[in-house]
C-alpha cells in the first residue's frame, strides 16, 4: 500500500502555540515526555510544564505491554481510545503534543491520532525547551481535568507494514527500502544495549533519525531533511523501522514535515527478534 500524504502541517512553534492558547478556542496541549528505561515522565510534568497542559502516559496508554508485537507494542484501541477522551479530544480538537526535546515521544501520539484518522494534530518542534528557551511560562502542580471528550479512534490510516509482510517480500523485486533509524552502532550489531539481539533486518540502510534534528533538538529546515533522504534513494515506498515504534514515528514526523512520507513497522526490531526463524545482518552494509 502507497503511503497517504498527510495534508495537515505536523509542526508548530513555540509561537504559534501561545498565540493559540490565547485565543477562544485554545488546542489540547498534550505532555508525553518519556525515558526509556526511566521512570514515569509524571514528576516532571508536575515540576514543570506548559499553562493548561494535560499529561499522557507513554508506556500505559500508547503502548501495550512488552511482548508479542515488540517493547511497545500498539495500544489496545479501547485503551487508546479512552486516554484520549480523557484528556478531551473531540472531533474538532486541535491536539499539540509536546516532550522535552526531541519529539520522540510526541512523534508516538502524534502517529497514533493520525492512523485514527484524527489529523489536526501538531508537535512543538523543540519540546518544552524550546517553549522555555522562548521565554514563554510554565508552571507546577496538576491540571484540573478537562471536560471529558468523545473521540473515535479508526486505526489504519497511517501506512504500515508488518513482519509477515516484510519476510514476503525480502529478496524479491518489489521489496520496499528499508530505512533503520537506530544509532549505527545499533544496526551494525556492534553495541546493542536494550534489545537480547543484535544486527538490522538483510537489506535494510541505516539513517539515523538523530540526524534530522538540530543541537536543540528541533527538525532541520525540510529542503535538508529532504536532501538527506534523496541522497539514499528516497523516501517512497520506504518502511521505517526502529528498536520498537517510537523513534520511527519521530522519523515520520521529519519526512512530514519536508513533505514526504513513508510507511513505518510498528513492532520494529523488537518484534522482528521475537521470531527465531527471522533472518539477521550484521555489519554496516545493508
Amino acid at each position: 500500500m502507497s503511503p497517504l500524504m498527510n495534508t495537515e502541517p505536523v509542526l508548530i512553534s513555540a509561537a504559534e502555540l501561545a498565540k493559540l492558547l490565547e485565543s477562544d478556542r485554545p488546542p489540547i496541549v498534550a505532555d508525553v515526555r518519556w525515558t526509556l528505561g526511566g521512570p514515569p515522565g509524571k514528576a516532571e510534568f508536575e515540576a514543570c510544564h506548559i499553562p493548561g497542559a494535560v499529561w499522557v502516559d507513554l508506556e500505559a496508554e500508547l503502548s501495550g505491554p512488552p511482548g508479542e508485537g515488540g517493547r511497545h507494542p500498539l495500544p489496545l484501541v479501547s485503551v487508546f481510545e479512552q486516554a484520549m477522551r480523557a484528556i478531551g479530544v473531540r472531533k474538532e480538537s486541535l491536539v499539540v503534543a509536546y516532550d522535552a526535546a526531541t519529539s520522540q515521544a510526541a512523534a508516538r501520539l502524534w502517529w497514533l491520532l493520525t492512523d485514527a484518522g484524527h489529523h489536526k494534530v501538531r508537535v512543538l518542534n523543540g519540546g518544552l525547551a524550546a517553549w522555555i528557551a522562548a521565554g514563554k511560562p510554565t508552571v507546577s502542580g496538576s491540571e484540573t481535568p478537562p471536560a471529558r471528550g468523545d473521540f473515535v479512534a479508526r486505526p489504519g490510516r497511517q501506512a504500515q507494514m508488518n513482519a509477515a509482510e516484510i519476510v514476503s517480500k525480502l529478496g524479491t523485486s518489489d521489496a520496499p527500502t528499508l530505512i533503520d533509524v537506530r544509532a549505527p552502532e545499533r544496526y551494525s550489531g556492534e553495541k546493542e544495549p536494550i534489545d537480547p539481539v543484535a544486527g538490522h533486518i538483510p537489506g535494510a540502510i541505516n539513517l539515523p533519525v538523530t540526524a534530522n534534528l538540530d543541537a536543540d533538538g528541533r527538525f532541520l529546515p525540510p529542503a535538508e531533511i529532504a536532501a538527506r533522504y534523496a541522497s539514499a534513494g528516497g523516501a517512497d515506498g520506504a518502511v521505517l523501522y526502529c528498536g520498537s515504534g517510537i523513534t520511527a514515528a519521530q522519523g515520520l514526523l521529519a519526512l512530514e514535515s519536508a513533505g514526504l512520507t513513508a510507511a513505518i513497522y510498528p513492532g520494529s526490531w523488537s518484534d522482528w527478534i521475537g521470531d527465531p526463524t527471522h533472518p539477521i545482518a550484521t555489519g554496516t552494509e545493508p
